[in-house]
């Protein structure tokens, strides 16, 4: 796919040459006129080179490597993995949104601008227990309200529209506990039935307090997948100056390269991520301390639900009582589980 015919004029750029220069674009975020001095390519055919190459990493490895669950065994297996290594059971991943910078297309006027007065397309992600992506949506102009972010989604479509395939309500594993499936997010997102978000305010009970602390260990799982992405692949450190179409293609590309690399690779994670000391309560924030991808903005989205208020409810005690665990206590007494 990446190999082209030698013409009579020149020799064709290899294919490695071709994916090593794609991934040193990624990985240092240099533009192409920078670039070209260090790969030897001229810009003008880094230009067509770099789309070319993100659509050969897409094509080749999307299916194995970022592939959205289709069946209920799979979302199970998710669920399952979530409960053993974060303690919250039936979770089907966890979901965050963030502005990727981008110098903004002549005559755009303020489509792309964003909250914080930057150009911005939105990057909407769910990772499963194991820093991968699952699911991975690309370019919604930043001016969009971030609680309408989700709303205009390929994954808010299908949830809505009940064909994902999530498992029906269930038993917890080892417990008599019913409860439903569910996605977890922050303030940025409503509160549904499917996808829970912490209790808001500052008056909140001690099982509201645990309850935010539970959901805040699974959420921070996307956080800290946000932070690798942006240490290992730097171009998100820059605003990209790059037609919105390859903007697209290159976060798309870059998102594979994580699951690739974080299935494939030991040393990808070079730091770790969060560790929680179950003694004192402290917690020593990995990648996400240094996520410079723009959050989404938080959301004032009024009553929610009966149902989702109930469901989140029904989580709340089962954390309080048999879903416990023996340290919840003593972080949500520090407060340092955001």
């Amino acid at each position: 796919m990446l190999t082209k015919q030698d013409t009579c004029m020149r020799k064709a750029i290899t294919a490695h040459e071709r994916l090593s220069a794609t991934l040193r674009f990624l990985a240092t975020g240099r533009s192409y006129e920078d670039l070209q001095y260090s790969v030897a390519i001229s810009k003008q055919s880094l230009s067509k080179i770099i789309p070319e190459t993100c659509d050969a990493i897409i094509a080749t490895l999307q299916e194995e490597y970022l592939k959205f669950p289709e069946t209920e065994e799979e979302w199970l297996d998710i669920a399952k993995t979530f409960e053993e290594r974060w303690r919250f059971p039936h979770c089907l991943g966890a979901i965050d949104g963030k502005h990727v910078k981008i110098v903004p297309p002549a005559n755009s006027g303020s489509y792309y601008f964003n909250y914080k007065k930057d150009f911005s397309v939105v990057l909407l992600a769910i990772a499963n227990a194991n820093y991968e992506f699952i699911m991975v949506d690309i370019g919604i102009n930043g001016r969009i309200s971030d609680g309408g972010v989700i709303n205009r989604s390929i994954f808010y479509e299908k949830l809505n529209t009940g064909s994902l395939n999530i498992p029906r309500v269930a038993r917890i594993m080892n417990s008599e506990t019913v409860l439903p499936y569910v996605f977890v997010g922050d303030d940025a997102f409503s509160l549904r039935p499917d996808l829970m978000k912490p209790y808001p305010g500052p008056y909140l009970s001690p099982q509201q307090r645990i309850f935010n602390y539970r959901l805040s260990r699974a959420c921070r799982i996307i956080e800290n997948v946000f932070g690798i992405l942006v240490n290992r692949f730097r171009i998100f450190k820059t605003s990209i100056n790059l037609d919105v179409k390859t903007i697209d293609k290159i976060v798309m590309a870059a998102c594979i390269l994580h699951n690739f690399l974080r299935r494939n690779c030991n040393q990808y994670i070079r730091v770790g991520v969060d560790i929680e000391n179950l003694e004192d309560g402290n917690i020593s924030t990995g990648y996400r301390a240094n996520n410079e991808l723009l959050d989404l903005q938080i959301t004032n989205q009024g009553q929610s639900q009966t149902m989702a208020r109930y469901v989140r409810d029904q989580y709340m005690q089962y954390f309080n009582n048999e879903g416990s665990v023996l340290w919840q206590n003593r972080f949500t007494n520090l407060n340092t589980f955001t």
